[in-house]
């Protein structure tokens, strides 16, 4: 669920087992070709993690509240209470939870599934066109083998820009047809669909975190209506030595709410009370967390939470990641309820365009991103 990110800025100083600054005249890129490496059974170094990081299978499952939105959504004021106490509860545990009767479809979420494969079976070069350039953070990306040359995820993803504006009513299949061609229009039409939908759900999820914490409904509602949100395909093959490497690394993540479904095979894992836990699947639900964007616009009182991905020696793992962001002009600013005596300013104001500029260009995702970027504008302002 990360927006991958370059490696730390030279002016500050962060613990080195978080952040190191790789040294790729030591070594050609490597090439991941998961036709080929997932039947490996010698992985490259690269993909080898630290003995600290790597994974552990057999985690406990963390208990996620179940929060069911039938009654929200249809309008009932004591359902609507009880889902923004679950929320507010859970925000301020972890910041995951699960959202049931939803009311998304779900032959759409199916679909969103099974097209998946339209896209990462076909060869390599196949997937090319459609590759991320330097700095920026739509398109294919085969492992961030040409970003960073150390602790490299086992996955390859596709992402895409989605836009809630009127005007930009069809950004997410325009851009898939003009960049994999026309035979994919209807591959870009479903992933249209599933934004729109995802919008759409995440708008109600911000009507449950305002009136959790004191705001009123409409305060973040209104806040994100015209989002510039992103849209992440991962796909995980098999690896022959799963217990070396990691489909994720931990990391927390920078935007403001993150919308996870997951398929049958389950890797998710969440770093709760000093220890690892794994979120099984369920498809009938999705897995919602809290962002570093939104942390700052709750003014802290609500946590992003580490998280990682796993992955196994059988079963390719797909997930739909959509990542809520706020129009690029909107500042992120916590509402005055939120600010007191007893709980002052946090974080300065900023700009989503700023903290994505500062993670594709500066620094590496984890769990003091929003840390480490609070310094950053500091000392550029200062």
């Amino acid at each position: 669920m990360a927006i991958d990110c370059m490696t730390n800025i030279q002016t500050m100083s962060q613990p080195q087992k978080h952040h190191h600054q790789d040294n790729k005249e030591d070594e050609a890129p490597l090439v991941f070709d998961a036709s080929l490496l997932r039947h490996q059974l010698n992985l490259p170094k690269q993909f080898i993690w630290p003995d600290d990081e790597k994974p552990c299978m057999n985690v406990p499952e963390l208990v996620v509240p179940l929060i069911d939105l039938r009654g929200f959504l249809s309008g009932d004021p004591v359902a609507t209470m009880e889902a923004a106490r679950m929320v507010g509860e859970a925000c301020q545990k972890h910041g995951f939870f699960l959202v049931v009767n939803h009311g998304i479809d779900a032959n759409l979420i199916s679909h969103a599934h099974s097209y998946m494969d339209d896209f990462f079976e076909v060869p390599l070069t196949q997937k090319q066109r459609a590759q991320r350039k330097t700095g920026e953070h739509c398109g294919y990306a085969s492992s961030f083998t040409g970003r960073f040359s150390s602790k490299l995820p086992w996955k390859e993803t596709l992402s895409f820009q989605f836009s809630a504006e009127e005007k930009s009513s069809t950004i997410v299949k325009d851009y898939l047809c003009n960049t994999l061609g026309q035979e994919f229009e209807q591959f870009g039409r479903v992933y249209q669909d599933y934004c729109d939908a995802m919008s759409n759900l995440s708008l109600g999820i911000m009507e449950l975190l305002g009136m959790s914490l004191g705001v009123g409904k409409a305060c973040f509602r209104e806040f994100f209506e015209e989002n510039d949100s992103i849209m992440r395909l991962n796909y995980y093959p098999p690896c022959q030595k799963p217990d070396l490497t990691l489909g994720t690394g931990p990391h927390c993540d920078p935007t403001s709410l993150t919308i996870l479904h997951q398929d049958q095979v389950g890797g998710l894992q969440v770093f709760v009370d000093n220890e690892w836990h794994s979120i099984n699947p369920n498809f009938n639900a999705f897995v919602v967390n809290i962002g570093d964007t939104f942390m700052a616009l709750s003014n802290g009182r609500y946590k992003s939470c580490l998280h990682r991905a796993v992955v196994n020696s059988k079963t390719t793992r797909k997930s739909l990641a959509f990542f809520l962001c706020p129009k690029g002009d909107k500042v992120v600013s916590p509402p005055s309820e939120l600010v007191d005596d007893l709980t002052p300013r946090l974080y300065p104001d900023f700009t989503w365009p700023m903290l994505l500029e500062f993670t594709q260009k500066h620094y590496r995702a984890d769990m003091k991103t929003l840390e480490a970027f609070t310094n950053w504008l500091q000392q550029k302002r200062s």
